[in-house]
């Protein structure tokens, strides 16, 4: 062995006057360009006049232990104080910015502007920076007043992508980065690019049947970015990097703070002085868009993963395949192959969250295990939650199912798959009896503190400065009240069939309209449906029964629900439109209701319009992506008044009308005014069994530490919320019904 030849075939020896020159190989170069011709391209918005070193200058260089390749590739502006720099080497052509006798000061942290015991590879640093104990900066541009302290390894490839799913001249097509969402084969897959917003992403993974779709986002995603070889790392001005490892091809905004990482591959990280990014100890995250305003702390790993505006890792969370949307937040879990809205709670240990579509506004307990790859043959199976999705402490979902809107899923094993078309519902599996038990409106009977504080908690926290992805708050939107119509529709069926089989009757003689009237009728008249054995259909892959809970309650409810929707939206035309009489508006809003609404991410837009998107981005009319978010933004601009519209069409269907007459709006009006009484009144009452519990009172020596403690039910700041706009809604509609 000691004669063995050892062959070192990634290790290779180039010649030293090599070092920090021909970044770009020359075959990549155009004709009549050198090495820097887009890295001049990349600070031209930096305008400073270079000049070389003057020969005391170099001397007093040399003589605070720097050292040069070749003192002529050091460029400096006038304002230069060489003492400032010590005992670092530079290779390549280097252009300092000002560097004068001054401290940067950040989080009581303070660095003399200069640069110490560092090696500095071909870069431009700006003005008035700190770089200290970096052990290897290369092919990167620094902006002004950054401190770079205590950093092993910080440098950029001629190939870079900064987390976009591109190719680069030469590559072939394998290098490119896909992310695999909402399915583990990756026959979903996206390409991420700086700017991607949920709606994109949703676009992209969910209408993978629309070829010449497909085709054309990925041609478009690979011409928003220059294909060319040679562009260096960003760092924006006023950045802090200190005590990392090892940052690689990474694009970096504006106030970005970074502390204590590990790797740092692949990235592009949007920060702002507005909007600032924190990356903090012993994060890895390699091939990703991290967006404006996030925090990623404490041991978090992100592998192929896109991550919206205001959203945050925290303890640990592994973000693998997957795109966590805006005002979102995972801690100490793991998520692997998802496409999630904006509005995600998902902390605590042992949850896991695998191929899966949570529409937002979402929160996964803790040991919850939402999907396994484990129960099929193969790992192409998928769970697709609406909004407001929330299934409880240590529950266990199977693939492939599917769950409406404010989805409540109690503690439990979940068996088989489930198909939930019920919204606001509550799961119980019902381990003694052997059955799934659903009931539907759950929330709005039981539980309104919660539904109404959860709108009002996920737009307050929408601390967004440039809200690209448009986002829907109210539980109450076209996409939940469609949800309400079918399923009020199949509460009718199923209590058509209860009825008949107790008498002993079969349901095969009756159309769909009969049984729908006669279960109408017994979930509107009376307690009859109540002794009833109401079951679901087709919602759970298992031969044992689905039992229905409190239906007529939950009919009723549904109407409720329906109502205010309706009357709330035309209110608020009214009031957008202060000439309009009820009359006139009636005129202005008539038309089909519209039955097919889609959620873009968190935006919810009628199917037409997405199929008519398509359509004109497939036939190159929208040629990049800018121009397809000018038409998000002009679906979003146009949304409040499709949704009235639809309220309207709500309303004729609730009141049996296609012409509502004034005195049947009035009297809709006033209905809508209870009905937000009632809202107002169940905030309090849930809200108030939590200070009743005497298991919760037990642990306070008495009422008065309670009160200190946690407050009283009466001071809480929602239900004085919720008082305050029952009664703004009670005087704004006595001012509609006089317009009337």
């Amino acid at each position: 062995m000691a004669n063995a030849e050892i062959h070192m075939d990634t290790v290779h020896i180039i010649p030293a006057d090599h070092f920090g020159k021909n970044f770009i190989p020359q075959e990549y170069l155009p004709p009549g360009k050198d090495e820097h011709y887009l890295r001049d391209m990349q600070a031209a918005g930096r305008k400073r006049k270079w000049r070389h070193l003057r020969s005391d200058e170099v001397e007093r260089l040399v003589k605070n232990i720097n050292t040069a390749e070749n003192w002529d590739e050091i460029l400096v502006t006038e304002v230069f104080d060489p003492d400032q720099i010590k005992n670092t080497d530079f290779y390549g052509l280097v252009r300092i910015g000002s560097v004068r006798r001054a401290v940067l000061e950040h989080h009581d942290l303070q660095h003399p502007v200069g640069i110490t015991n560092s090696q500095i590879i071909a870069c431009d640093i700006g003005d008035d920076c700190a770089i200290h104990h970096v052990s290897h900066l290369a092919h990167t541009i620094i902006g002004n007043r950054c401190i770079l302290a205590n950093i092993h390894e910080m440098h950029t490839t001629n190939y870079a992508k900064f987390g976009n799913g591109i190719v680069k001249e030469g590559e072939p097509e394998a290098v490119r980065i896909w992310i695999d969402l909402m399915n583990e084969t990756g026959c979903r897959g996206i390409l991420p690019f700086e700017g991607i917003i949920p709606a994109d992403a949703t676009l992209w993974a969910r209408y993978r049947d629309d070829d010449r779709l497909q085709k054309r986002l990925l041609r478009i995603t690979q011409a928003s970015f220059d294909s060319r070889r040679g562009y260096y790392g960003t760092v924006g001005d006023q950045c802090v990097i200190k005590n990392s490892q090892i940052l690689k091809d990474v694009k970096i905004g504006d106030a970005c703070y970074i502390k204590g990482a590990n790797k740092l591959k692949n990235l592009t990280i949007r920060s702002s002085e507005d909007e600032p990014t924190q990356i903090g100890e012993g994060v890895e995250l390699v091939n990703g868009i991290i967006g404006y305003g996030c925090h990623i702390f404490y041991g978090c790993k992100a592998v192929r993963f896109i991550l919206g505006d205001n959203s945050n890792l925290k303890y640990g969370a592994r973000l693998i395949h997957s795109f966590l949307g805006d005002n979102s937040t995972i801690s100490c879990c793991e998520v692997l192959n998802n496409l999630i809205f904006p509005s995600h709670e998902q902390h605590h240990n042992n949850s896991f969250l695998i191929a899966s579509l949570v529409m937002g506004q979402s929160n996964i307990a803790a040991g919850a295990t939402v999907g396994s790859n484990h129960n099929s043959r193969a790992n192409d199976n998928e769970i697709q939650a609406g909004r407001g999705f929330w299934p409880g402490l240590c529950t266990s979902l199977k693939h492939s199912s599917r769950f409406a809107s404010y989805t409540l899923i109690s503690k439990g094993d979940y068996p088989a798959e489930l198909d939930i078309p019920l919204p606001f519902s509550l799961l119980n599996n019902h381990v003694s009896d052997d059955v799934l038990e659903v009931m539907p409106a759950f929330w709005w009977m039981y539980n309104m503190y919660a539904l109404a504080r959860n709108a009002w908690k996920f737009q307050s926290r929408d601390k967004r400065k440039n809200k690209v992805q448009a986002i829907e708050f109210d539980f109450l939107a076209p996409d939940t009240v469609e949800e309400i119509i079918r399923a009020r529709s199949l509460l009718e069926s199923w209590t058509a069939k209860a009825r008949l089989h107790a008498d002993g009757a079969s349901p095969a003689g009756r159309s769909e309209k009969s049984q729908a009237d006669m279960g109408r009728r017994l979930l509107e008249s009376g307690k009859q449906a109540d002794n009833l054995e109401i079951l679901g259909e087709h919602m759970e892959k298992s031969g044992r029964k689905v039992r229905i809970l409190k239906a007529r309650q939950a009919y009723q409810a549904y109407g409720d629900m329906l109502h205010f929707y309706a009357v709330k939206n035309l209110i608020e035309y009214l009031e957008d439109n202060p000439k309009q009489s009820f009359r006139s508006m009636c005129r202005r809003l008539r038309g089909r209701r519209i039955t097919a609404w889609a959620n873009l991410g968190g935006q919810v837009v009628p199917e037409k319009d997405v199929d008519r998107l398509r359509a004109d981005i497939a036939a190159g009319r929208l040629p990049t992506w800018e121009s397809i978010h000018r038409r998000y933004a002009a679906l979003w601009r146009r949304y409040r008044l499709d949704k009235q519209k639809h309220a309207f069409a709500v309303l004729c269907q609730v009141l049996g009308s296609p012409a509502p007459s004034p005195a049947q709006w009035t009297e809709a009006v006033e209905k809508a005014v209870r009905i937000k009484d009632f809202i107002r009144d169940q905030v309090y009452i849930s809200r108030k069994k939590d200070f009743e519990n005497p298991f919760k009172r037990m642990t306070f020596r008495n009422e008065e530490e309670m009160d200190a403690s946690l407050g009283s039910v009466d001071g809480n700041s929602f239900v004085r919320q919720m008082r305050e706009e029952a009664a703004a809604f009670r005087k704004t509609a006595a001012e509609i019904r006089r317009r009337s």
